[in-house]
C-alpha cells in the first residue's frame, strides 16, 4: 500500500516511469516465509488479486538482533481488509490484551501446549530461544495461527513493521507532520535537571512501569498540531502507560494508525521533489518491513494498491473503544472481545464490513 501510492505519484503514471520506480521499491524489502503452515504452498501457488484481501501487519519495536533468545512481543496487531476494488480499506486493531486462544506449537526450541491467554503472547511463545529472522518466522507463524483461530481468516500476505526501522524513514523525510489528539507524557525519555536526555521510569520487564526516576522530567507531546523529529516520532508512537486509555490499549493503537497515516501523507507530500530523495525513501520504507508476499510478487502488490490512499483508510476499533476487561489467573487483566466484535470479525471474512459498521458507527476510530 505505502509503495503503491508512493508509485502512482513518482512514476507519473507511465508504464516506464512504474516499472522503474517499482524495482527500486520493491528490492530492499526483506522477504521472508511469515505465515508459515496457516497458508500452505499449495495456497500460495494458487494466490491472485482477484477479490477482497486481508493483510497482517504486526508492528515490533525491538530488532530480533537485540535479543539473546527471549521472547519478542508484538507491539501492535492490525488486520487490514482491503475491498474488492481495492478502492477502499479499514484497519482493525487487535488489543494485545485480547483473550484468545493460541493453539499448540513447537518452533523447535521451545514448545507452547496451547490455551487461552493474551493474543500477544502468541508472536511472543513462537520467539522464544530463537534470534533472527528464525525469530521474526516463527513468531508471526503463531500468531497468524491464532488469528485465523479468532477469525476464520487466513490472510492473503503480511508483514512485520519495525517501529525503530520508521526512525530512518523520518530521516529521509527530516519530519513528520500529524495532529497530537490528546496530550502524551513519554515513559521512555525525559530531560534531566541539567537538561540532558535521561529516562523518567524504572520500567519493568514486560514493559510496564515500575517507578518513577526523581529529577527527570518526562517528555510531553501536547494535543495539538506537532511535526515530529526521528527520535520523537518513535518515541510518541509507542506510548500507552500514561494515556487516559491505556487499560484498552487503544489509544496507543489510535496513535500508531495516525502515524503510519501520516508518514504516507508526508511522504506523498515532500519525499518526491527530487529524482536522489525517492530511491532513498523507497529504500527506508523497504528495510522497516519484513513481508511475507503470500505467494503474490511484491511489485503486483504494489502496482494493485497504488489507488489505496491514507485517506481511503477507516481505522475500526474493537469493542467499539469501550473497557471490557476482567482478570484471568495466570494472564492477569485481559481484554474479552464482545459479541459485537465477533461479528465485526465475521463481517470480514465475508468482504461484508460496510453493511456491519452502518449499524455499528461506534465501532470507527476518529483517526
Amino acid at each position: 500500500m505505502v509503495f503503491g501510492s508512493l508509485l502512482l505519484v513518482g512514476g507519473g503514471g507511465g508504464a516506464i516511469g512504474l516499472n522503474a520506480t517499482v524495482a527500486a521499491a520493491t528490492s530492499s524489502v526483506g522477504q521472508e516465509s511469515l505465515l508459515g503452515s496457516a497458508k500452505p504452498a499449495e495456497e500460495k501457488k494458487n494466490a491472485n488479486l482477484d477479490g477482497a484481501k486481508n493483510l497482517l501487519l504486526v508492528g515490533i519495536d525491538q530488532r530480533p538482533t537485540q535479543t539473546n533468545g527471549e521472547p519478542l512481543r508484538s507491539d501492535s496487531i492490525i488486520l487490514l481488509h482491503i475491498n474488492k476494488d481495492h478502492s477502499s480499506g479499514y484497519m482493525i486493531s487487535l488489543p494485545r490484551d485480547s483473550y484468545v486462544y493460541i493453539p499448540a506449537y513447537d518452533n523447535g526450541k521451545q514448545k507452547w501446549a496451547g490455551g487461552k491467554t493474551k493474543i500477544n503472547a502468541a508472536f511472543a511463545f513462537g520467539t522464544r530461544g530463537l534470534k533472527g529472522n528464525e525469530a521474526l518466522q516463527h513468531g508471526f507463524e503463531l500468531l497468524t495461527m491464532t488469528v485465523k483461530e479468532l477469525t476464520g481468516i487466513t490472510p492473503d500476505a503480511g508483514a512485520i513493521i519495525d517501529f525503530q526501522g520508521f526512525r530512518d524513514v523520518v530521516n529521509v523525510l527530516g519530519k513528520v507532520c500529524m495532529y497530537v489528539d490528546t496530550t502524551t507524557k513519554s515513559i521512555h525519555l525525559g530531560k534531566d535537571q541539567n537538561g540532558k536526555t535521561a529516562k523518567p521510569f524504572v520500567i519493568n520487564p514486560d514493559g510496564t512501569l515500575k517507578s518513577k526516576i526523581s529529577g527527570v522530567t518526562p517528555n510531553t507531546y501536547t494535543k495539538g498540531d506537532h511535526c515530529f523529529t526521528p527520535g520523537q516520532a518513535l518515541d510518541f508512537v509507542r506510548q500507552r502507560d500514561l494515556l487516559a486509555d491505556n487499560s484498552l490499549d487503544y489509544g496507543r493503537q489510535r496513535h500508531q494508525q495516525q502515524f503510519f497515516k501520516a508518514i504516507i501523507n508526508q511522504a506523498l507530500k515532500d519525499g518526491l521533489d527530487s529524482p536522489t530523495k525517492l530511491p532513498k525513501l523507497l529504500s527506508a520504507f523497504g528495510k522497516a518491513m519484513t513481508v511475507d508476499d503470500g505467494g503474490i510478487d511484491l511489485a503486483d502488490w504494489a502496482l494493485a494498491m497504488r489507488s489505496l490512499k491514507p485517506d481511503k483508510l477507516l481505522t475500526i476499533k474493537t469493542n467499539a473503544g469501550k473497557l471490557n476487561s476482567e482478570n484471568v489467573p495466570g494472564s492477569g487483566s485481559v481484554e474479552l472481545l464482545s459479541d459485537d466484535s465477533m461479528d465485526l470479525l465475521k463481517s470480514i471474512k465475508k468482504d461484508q464490513i460496510d453493511t456491519f459498521l452502518l449499524s455499528h458507527p461506534a465501532f470507527i476510530a476518529n483517526s
